[in-house]
């Protein structure tokens, strides 16, 4: 059972859009998951913004793919790595802790997590 940054259960981050590597809702990982989509992130104008200036596009829908596009306000698992590299730019999204995956701390340190908590 995944845990979340607290060693406790994890909670799923979003059913609607259907987040997580696995498309079940949490910021679960594995071993096919090269990204490691851990961190639950609240999208925000700034850094859906940001994240299409990397090449990650996560605003526009992508049918094909079952992408529905996502607005600010919504819930999304993030890989660890993007959230810092946003985060280091000044764009970090909030983050949702009990939904973030206690993997998300081999890259992310505590303090910056809990420093942008979703209250």
């Amino acid at each position: 059972m995944a845990k979340n940054v607290f060693g406790e259960e994890l909670t799923p981050c979003s059913m609607v859009p259907l987040t997580g590597f696995y498309r079940n809702g949490c910021c679960e990982t594995g071993e096919q998951d090269v990204g490691v989509h851990t961190v639950c992130a609240v999208m925000s104008d700034v850094f859906l913004s940001f994240s299409a200036s990397r090449g990650n596009d996560l605003s526009t829908p992508r049918p094909e793919f079952g992408f529905p596009g996502l607005q600010p306000g919504d819930k999304w698992c993030l890989c660890a790595s993007r959230w810092m590299e946003a985060y280091r730019a000044g764009f970090a999204p909030l983050v949702f802790l009990e939904a973030t995956e206690e993997g998300s701390l081999n890259i992310i340190p505590m303090e910056l997590l809990v420093s942008h908590a979703l209250k």
